[in-house]
């Protein structure tokens, strides 16, 4: 479904983030990017969804290069910007309609889908926002708002979504609903994190990412959390230094926290 290869991209006047990257999605994966900050996952995730375009390398989508040209052509923009979504890590960046309503109806419309009532009916009754619909966007909570941006998402009911750290504002029932409801399903997923906690429930594929975006690994998420070298060269762990009684020790921990 997806291919990169030997992918190079670094942002204007700044070192590569990511670099002599390759690496293949297959239709119905379920996948986590594992990283520190700044290893480029959410790079990754835009360079996946034909949002910035590789200096060297390439990018291909359906044996379609991923580039200007075929984003130009209305057809093939179309199928792919239906088929393939990102939920951005700040959902502010994704919202611009004056209602929850028009926001969840903007993609099906945009695309001309004949029920995008039903549509937004639906999602917004999935992810509890029905009583918001006439609410500004605006004015609604962190949570809220990523909640809103999953469903304008799923309202195109996308082949292949792409998540940037989803839990990050969510509660803890809408990331269970999130667990069970979409990775359950036949739908492609990828989603970076670097929630150790969580990347068990979010993929059974794990890719780990290192400094400028080097895969470090891919392979099994379980094989990924119980190697605890492969997460200290991650800087997903730390070796902590401490003492018990007059000896000094030295052990290395894993860090599990969210990117809230």
């Amino acid at each position: 479904m997806l291919e990169l290869d030997r992918v190079r991209y670094a942002w204007p006047d700044g070192p590569p983030v990511i670099e002599e990257l390759s690496l293949k999605i297959r239709a119905g994966d379920k996948v986590v990017i594992l990283g520190a900050n700044g290893c480029g996952k959410s790079t990754l995730l835009k360079l996946m969804n034909g949002l910035v375009f590789p200096q060297s390398g390439q990018v291909s989508y359906a044996d379609t290069v991923l580039e200007k040209s075929a984003l130009a052509e209305r057809c093939f923009a179309r199928r792919f910007r239906q088929e393939c979504v990102l939920l951005f890590q700040h959902p502010e960046a994704m919202l611009f309609n004056p209602t929850v309503q028009d926001e969840i109806a903007y993609g099906p419309r945009q695309l001309g889908l004949p029920d995008a009532d039903a549509r937004v009916a639906h999602w917004a009754a999935a992810l509890q926002l029905d009583a918001l619909l006439d609410q500004p966007p605006f004015l609604l909570s962190g949570g809220e708002k990523q909640k809103l941006a999953l469903a304008c998402l799923l309202a195109v009911d996308p082949r292949l979504l792409l998540l940037d750290e989803p839990s990050a504002s969510l509660d803890p029932a809408t990331v269970g609903w999130l667990i069970d409801t979409l990775l359950d399903g036949e739908r492609t997923v990828v989603v970076s994190t670097h929630n150790l906690s969580l990347a068990a429930e979010l993929g059974s594929r794990c890719l780990v990412l290192g400094p400028r975006g080097r895969l470090l690994y891919d392979g099994p998420v379980a094989a990924a959390l119980k190697d605890m070298a492969l997460l200290e060269e991650a800087r997903l762990a730390h070796r902590h230094r401490h003492r018990h009684g007059g000896a000094l020790h030295s052990h290395v921990h894993a860090h599990d926290w969210d990117a809230g």
